[in-house]
């Protein structure tokens, strides 16, 4: 019988050559990453591949998926209400074809379990110990051990985290927990490394003992963002972040800097509060509005509200179909994990081979901060001088070490100034390829002098195809060409050194405005 997979499942996540699989009905098409038509790069959606191509439609159905060696220039096709996107290399492909009808009617019954991943499991786990993979994240939870809850209430408490943790189907493939009690101080009980069977979970959770104190929220929140999430701690890479965070009333300090704080982090904060403040109450409560300042976003997904402590079984089943919407977690998507990085490099003859190193060193500590991955952020690097030299794509290297590895190897080239052609250069060749992808882009131009073209008009187009460009100049870079290039408002977007070590202590405040432009594009 076919595998039931999530809408989200790519030809990379599959092991054998040719597998037959369960599409669920009604994905988001807008949320689907295709790449190719016919043969698709294997970083694809498998159910989107199958949709685009129309062997299935978006009521589901089976797939057959063969696996197929790597190529080269993925097209972009729209087809079937899905824009397949280009890519210019890829290690492995697949295709997809309709499986015949007798096959199809021997799994009629198996539908049931492909619905889109709900926190459900086959009524027999095939493999328990892996848990519920299509529920795949990370999650803290932040229970409250304050004087607001009481012994009595914080061990109702425990009892709903345990019944929420078993239905979630922790395991070693599937939902990861952990968790951090909110009082006076806060304590993190057990990180997401120290337990992957549903069992171990719910005997921990047993165990853990009543704190008392104020209910510090803010504090447990900021905390359990920033310290909590380590790859060393358990954190897996590409696997949503998410904090539940229950509260008993009200918190008796600041949350929305902490909200803030884990949004920075690419942390998806829920809010399960219990027991809303009374009309006498509401005078004890700073800010009426914590639970959307705190939350994610403010759309109603991100909060939940429960009467009172006592009957929650009902509200189990509902939490956990939220927490495994891998698509709702819109804070995944931070600065830091979804951007595209060009560096336009100035290898003219002024610059000279020692200043060239202090420029690539300025590169690699801004590449340094980023998340790079096949699903995460990418760096791109050109040389230029009259001519332009793509010293390696956006798509050439999916890891930090081999991107820091590329720079360092880049050979300077020396001759003329031509920036407004290479502007032009980059847009089209570095760009062109990535821009109907899902990463914003921006370009860093580094210059050391006057331009022998024009660069308003290329800055200008670049900007039209939705490049954010930031302007780097350094000795007798003229202001003017800086602040033509640069994107608006320009002060914010030009950068001015006398000397070449001044390029060092520039790094924060690029990689500070593109976290800034990437926040304000997202409100």
């Amino acid at each position: 019988a076919p595998t039931a997979i999530t809408c989200f499942t790519r030809g990379l996540d599959l092991r054998k050559e040719m597998e037959d699989v369960l599409c669920p009905a009604n994905c988001p098409l807008w949320q689907f990453y295709v790449f190719g038509d016919g043969v698709y790069a294997s970083l694809s959606s498998i159910c989107g591949a199958a949709i685009h191509r129309g062997v299935i439609t978006n009521a589901g159905g089976a797939v057959r998926v063969q696996t197929l060696p790597g190529q080269d220039n993925y097209p972009a096709v729209n087809a079937n209400g899905i824009q397949s996107q280009v890519l210019t290399r890829w290690a492995s492909s697949f295709s997809v074809t309709r499986i015949k009808n007798t096959a199809l009617e021997a799994v009629g019954r198996s539908v049931s379990t492909a619905r889109p991943s709900t926190g459900k499991r086959p009524k027999k786990p095939l493999d328990k110990k892996a848990g519920n993979k299509d529920c795949k994240a990370d999650i803290a939870f932040l229970i409250d051990g304050s004087y607001n809850i009481g012994q009595r209430r914080f061990n109702l408490q425990k009892n709903f985290v345990g019944k929420v943790a078993v239905m979630l189907g922790v395991g070693t493939e599937g939902p990861h927990v952990g968790v951090v009690q909110a009082s006076e101080h806060p304590k993190i009980e057990f990180y997401l490394k120290n337990f992957t069977a549903a069992k171990e979970v719910l005997f921990a959770i047993k165990e853990l003992g009543f704190r008392g104190g104020n209910s510090n929220t803010g504090k447990a929140l900021k905390h359990t963002a920033q310290k909590f999430f380590s790859s060393e701690n358990g954190a897996r890479k590409g696997i949503p972040k998410i904090i539940v965070v229950f509260l008993d009333g009200w918190p008796s300090d600041d949350i929305e800097e902490a909200g803030i704080v884990a949004r920075e982090f690419g942390v998806n904060v829920f809010i399960v509060s219990v027991a809303k403040p009374t009309t006498e109450e509401l005078g004890m409560v700073q800010d009426l509005g914590f639970v959307d300042k705190a939350v994610c976003r403010n759309n109603g997904f991100f909060s939940y509200q429960m009467p009172t402590w006592f009957g929650t079984t009902k509200y189990v089943k509902p939490l956990v179909q939220k927490l495994c919407s891998h698509e709702q977690m819109l804070c995944s998507k931070t600065c830091y994990n979804s951007v595209n990085i060009g560096f336009l490099i100035d290898g003219s003859s002024s610059v000279g081979d020692s200043n060239f190193r202090l420029v690539l060193e300025f590169i690699s500590n801004v590449a340094k901060a980023f998340e790079i991955s096949d699903i995460g952020s990418k760096i791109a690097a050109v040389q230029f001088t009259y001519d332009q030299r793509t010293e390696f794509s956006f798509t050439d290297y999916t890891t930090k070490e081999k991107v820091l590895s590329a720079i360092r190897n880049i050979r300077y080239m020396s001759g003329g100034t031509a920036t407004g052609d290479a502007i032009s250069f980059t847009t089209r060749n570095v760009f062109g390829p990535v821009k109907d992808g899902p990463n914003k882009n921006f370009l860093v131009v580094l210059t050391d002098g006057q331009s022998y073209d024009d660069v308003r008009g290329p800055a200008a187009a670049a900007q039209k195809a939705g490049i954010t460009v930031f302007s780097v100049g350094v000795a007798w870079a003229p202001l003017d060409d800086l602040k033509d290039m640069a994107s608006e408002p320009r002060e914010s977007h030009t950068f001015f050194t006398r000397e070449f070590t001044g390029l060092e202590q520039m790094v924060p405040d690029i990689i500070r405005g593109i976290c800034k432009d990437f926040l304000d594009s997202k409100q």
